[in-house]
C-alpha cells in the first residue's frame, strides 16, 4: 500500500494561504505548500513516509531535525532524501517504497 493511500498522517490547520506545489508520490499527482519540508508534504497525503528497508514497518521521521536518519526518502531519479530538513520543490518525484 502507498502512502497516498492512507490516510494522512498530517491535516493542514493553519497558513492554508501559502503558494501550492505540485509534486508527484509513487507516481500520482500530489500537492503541497510554498515552505513545506518533503516530511510535511508527504504526510499531509498518507500516514507514513516509507517503509523501512529491513523490517518493512512504516516510518514518519522520529528526530525532525535530520540527526536520526528516519526520514530518508527516495527520489524517481534514485536519489535520498533527508525529508525532515529538505523543502519541497516544483516537480519533484518521490517514492515511499509502498506498494513495492
Amino acid at each position: 500500500m502507498s502512502a497516498g493511500t492512507l490516510q494522512p498522517l498530517l491535516r493542514r490547520v493553519a497558513e492554508t494561504q501559502r503558494a501550492a506545489v505540485e509534486f508527484t508520490l509513487d507516481g500520482r499527482p500530489a500537492q503541497a505548500l510554498e515552505g513545506d519540508t518533503v516530511l510535511t508534504a508527504v504526510l499531509t497525503q498518507g500516514a507514513q513516509l516509507r517503509r523501512n528497508e529491513f523490517s518493512h514497518e512504516p516510518r514518519a521521521g522520529f528526530c525532525l531535525m535530520g540527526a536520526c536518519q528516519d526520514c530518508w526518502i527516495a527520489t524517481a531519479e534514485g536519489a535520498r532524501l533527508r525529508a525532515c530538513s529538505t523543502f519541497i520543490a516544483p516537480g519533484m518525484a518521490l517514492l515511499s517504497g509502498g506498494g513495492h
